[in-house]
């Protein structure tokens, strides 16, 4: 399997990941804008949602919410962009809740926190690993694999939550000198794999993490007041936004999903 680079990250050839062959998108410049608005979406949506509903309601309806998302991709047969994307949606949600409550409520360092999702992890992607023997994402087609790589996403968004705040809150950078430094670090794995031969699936997993507090961090500059560095736009009216942005880029992949669908019959 080959690999280049598309908008700064890597994009994996080779047999389309969508369609009939996988559960998961083809690894695109469309993949990773809309993963990036998910990251945003669900930094700002947890902002939101556990202020006006209490921290507890929030988390516990965003688990009933992630679970119903998870089952509807499993049953799934083949990719489909709402019932993933969906699912994306909600792991972003969850993941920053997550990282949150184990701040806030725990009282857990971001830096710690970090350093645990981090470790989870690499726990996920070492059982993975030994058990699957590859952990490249056009091999995800239900069973064993898919659950291993939907327990990676979440531990990425977790870990990028954490990241994020830690650079943000923690280290007093900010909001928008963090999501500028997160910017600047995700053209690191598309490098590395073109001048320096980085394994694509590497370099895949590398610019997935950083594509977390990448998003959040601009979308919580955008949210909060200006007191805190930010624009003052409210995480409510920011977390529409996104969702209508996704939702447009949604129904695109979904006619581009089944033209491939009809062309590969």
């Amino acid at each position: 399997m080959s690999a280049t680079t598309t908008a700064g990250a890597p994009r994996l050839h080779g047999r389309p990941t969508g369609g009939r062959w996988s559960k998961v998108p083809a690894v695109t410049a469309g993949f990773w804008a809309v993963k990036i608005l998910t990251t945003g979406m669900g930094e700002t949506t947890s902002d939101y949602l556990a202020r006006t509903l209490g921290p507890v309601p929030a988390v516990a309806g965003a688990a009933v919410l992630l679970a119903a998302a998870l089952y509807a991709q499993a049953r799934a047969d083949r990719y489909r962009p709402a019932v993933y994307w969906a699912a994306v949606v909600m792991v972003s949600v969850f993941g920053t809740m997550a990282a949150d409550v184990a701040h806030v409520a725990l009282g857990v360092p971001y830096a710690a926190s970090a350093a645990v999702f981090a470790l989870a992890l690499a726990a996920v992607f070492g059982l993975w690993r030994r058990l699957e023997g590859t952990l490249a994402v056009d091999t995800v087609r239900g069973g064993r694999r898919e659950v291993f790589y939907w327990a990676a996403v979440l531990a990425t968004f977790a870990l990028g939550t954490a990241l994020g705040d830690l650079t943000a809150a923690t280290l007093g950078w900010g909001y928008l000198p963090s999501g500028l430094l997160f910017a600047a670090l995700i053209a690191v794995p598309a490098l590395g794999h073109r001048v320096l031969g980085l394994p694509p699936v590497l370099a895949f997993w590398w610019a997935y993490v950083l594509t977390r507090p990448l998003g959040a961090c601009f979308a919580d500059w955008a949210g909060v007041s200006r007191q805190r560095g930010g624009l003052d736009l409210g995480t409510g009216p920011v977390s529409l936004v996104l969702a209508a942005v996704i939702a447009a880029a949604v129904v695109r992949l979904t006619v581009e999903a089944r033209r491939l669908d009809r062309t590969t019959v």
